[in-house]
């Protein structure tokens, strides 16, 4: 059935696969960090490698998560005793969309939903450079409505994993999107209602011959920057991470990352705006989170000044929030990258809080976090509530936790759907102060507007 074959042929064979593959490699590495390219051979090359990349890209097959809470299903606990809400962005896996709902943390009732038609908000983008991938990686069955926040004026203002800043009212119309470059991660408010968020600046801002110009589908270096921007969405201010870097002479984190050019080597996920005046701090101040960095900084805008840097025993972290004139906290996820596991979480996450008149951090609910087993890889949140309560999202497992300040389990929330699957959660925020609840019911008042419409249709 078979014929014999010439043992010379299959060694040389085995000799022809092997300086293929060497030099196959050769191609991929010239093509990413080789002074001169080898033209359209290096790149087909290197497209090659990068086809099981591109494949998750297009499916986002993270949008499923691990079912690591098969006995949870929606809402678990006690509800809350006093007048609180949750604004809850998660993706539906029944509708196959993302959605934000206010839940009346009382009784865990979902009060009102806003679901965009995101296809219709493309449309109106030109899908070019930074965007030209925007209906591929962020259509309406692939979009998380990421970190949401309710404006004084009851509207809704989100983004996603590199996308247009949106503003859409109770009835999820649109009322603008700034498309001057790709936004992602956090959004906080300022106290006079202006935006904070950071984004991807295109074209990169520094040299080509440092950074290079659009490599790949992620547009190459990642020129992460720090954007305020009126309650319009008019931008006040820009300003590149890498640059303040440099001009804070930090400049030898950027390049002598490895012994390989590193696209990301910031990664900003959080910025967090100061609104008042202290002994450490002024209002106007940004803290800003650094994931890849494993560093917390205090920028002043003003001066454009790095005050203060955090790098002691936090990996990975995310989420810094002011706790009061002389304290922060930090959710530090405890990510490590070991020879076997370059995502192992050691232990699990903390809540950090770092005290600047002692210069000492501690953890807070270590104990209750550790029972628990929260554990997210990446993203995450954590808000250490005035009342003591702690507020987590576990957000690469779909889970969101209420610790009762005594460290007692109050209630979770597993973002599962009626089809068995939990999927992905987009950054929730608890509401709580005496501002939000009026935002809230000023919010619940429009919603009739919009049921009005509803039924004239």
């Amino acid at each position: 059935m078979f014929k014999e074959i010439e043992i010379w042929i299959l060694y040389l064979t085995i000799l022809l696969s092997i300086l293929f593959a060497i030099g196959f490699g050769l191609l991929v590495r010239q093509e990413l960090v080789g002074a001169t390219k080898a033209g359209w051979v290096s790149k087909t090359a290197l497209t090659l490698v990068e086809i099981p990349v591109n494949l998750k890209k297009v499916f986002r097959i993270d949008l499923k998560v691990e079912d690591r809470f098969p006995a949870i299903d929606g809402f678990d606990g006690t509800p809350n005793s006093e007048e609180s809400y949750l604004l809850l962005s998660r993706y539906d896996g029944d509708l196959e969309e993302g959605v934000v709902e206010l839940v009346d943390l009382r009784n865990f009732k979902v009060l009102h939903t806003w679901n965009p038609d995101i296809d219709e908000f493309n449309d109106l983008v030109e899908q070019v450079d930074e965007f030209k991938f925007l209906e591929r990686d962020a259509n309406n069955n692939r979009f998380i409505l990421k970190n949401p926040v309710i404006t004084r004026k009851g509207e809704l203002i989100f983004n996603s994993y590199s996308s247009p800043l949106r503003n859409i009212d109770a009835c999820s119309n649109l009322i603008f999107q700034n498309t001057h470059d790709r936004f992602h991660h956090s959004i906080e408010m300022d106290i006079d209602g202006n935006i904070w968020v950071p984004s991807s600046i295109y074209p990169q801002s520094l040299p080509p011959e440092k950074v290079g110009r659009d490599v790949g589908d992620d547009g190459g270096y990642f020129d992460d920057a720090i954007i305020k921007l009126t309650p319009d969405g008019e931008i006040l201010y820009e300003k590149s991470l890498s640059q303040i870097f440099i001009d804070n002479g930090l400049e030898h984190l950027l390049f002598a990352y490895g012994s390989v050019f590193e696209a990301d080597p910031i990664h900003l996920n959080d910025i967090q705006p100061v609104n008042f005046d202290g002994k450490f701090w002024k209002k106007g101040d940004v803290f800003i989170s650094l994931a890849h960095q494993s560093m917390v900084i205090l920028f002043r805008p003003s001066t454009e000044k790095i005050l203060w840097k955090y790098q002691k025993n936090i990996f990975y972290q995310h989420d810094v929030n002011i706790i009061n004139e002389e304290e922060i906290s930090i959710f530090n996820n405890n990510k490590k990258h070991f020879y076997l596991n370059r995502n192992f979480i050691d232990g699990h996450n903390e809540v950090l809080i770092y005290n600047f008149e002692a210069q000492q951090v501690s953890s807070y609910l270590q104990k209750s976090l550790a029972r628990e087993d929260v554990r997210t890889p990446s993203q995450g949140r954590g808000e250490i509530l005035p009342n003591g309560d702690l507020f987590v999202e576990e957000t690469d497992y779909a889970r969101t936790l209420y610790f009762n300040s005594d460290g007692s389990l109050r209630w979770t929330h597993v973002n599962r759907a009626d089809n068995g699957s939990v999927y992905i959660v987009g950054w929730s925020r608890v509401l709580y102060t005496q501002e939000d609840i009026q935002i809230v019911n000023k919010l619940l008042e429009t919603k009739e507007t919009c049921n009005e419409k509803i039924n004239l249709n």
